[in-house]
């Protein structure tokens, strides 16, 4: 029995996880169960498109490609998921020109935009903010 060949591959943003599991197929995007084609809001189907259209159509139409996003906003999973995407179709085909391509075009479709929360402290309602001081 042939080995069938499946890469995991995962990306971040903000508190946004996503996982794309990318197998050979017919060019088929899910995007949590939902085809690529159908999703909504359609800023955010455009955002993960990107690595798509880059990557050209020789390299999609050969791959299925199955995203699970989950955390932060529908924003932030768009792109988590939009990185996701990017890094397994490098994976995949181990091209150096795709990787020149991505990073010419937005470098955060292959590295990860590394700011996070800043967490609370004591002494105030938020990381940075005090509470007021009054002297009368």
């Amino acid at each position: 029995m042939p080995t069938k060949k499946v890469l995991v591959v995962s990306g971040k943003r903000k508190t946004a996880i996503a996982r794309a599991v990318v197998r050979q197929g017919a060019g088929r995007v899910w995007i949590n169960r939902t085809p690529i084609e159908v999703f909504a809001p359609e800023i955010a189907r455009e955002k993960i498109m990107e690595p798509l259209i880059h990557a050209g159509d020789d390299v999609v139409k050969n791959v299925d490609i199955m995203v699970k996003a989950w955390g932060g906003g529908y924003m932030g999973q768009a792109e988590a998921a939009r990185m996701a995407i990017a890094n397994a179709l490098l994976k995949w085909t181990k091209s150096a020109h795709l990787r020149t391509v991505f990073a010419e075009y937005d470098r955060t479709m292959i590295a990860g935009d590394t700011r996070r929360k800043e967490p609370k402290k004591f002494g105030g309602p938020g990381a940075r903010a005090r509470d007021q001081k009054s002297y009368r």
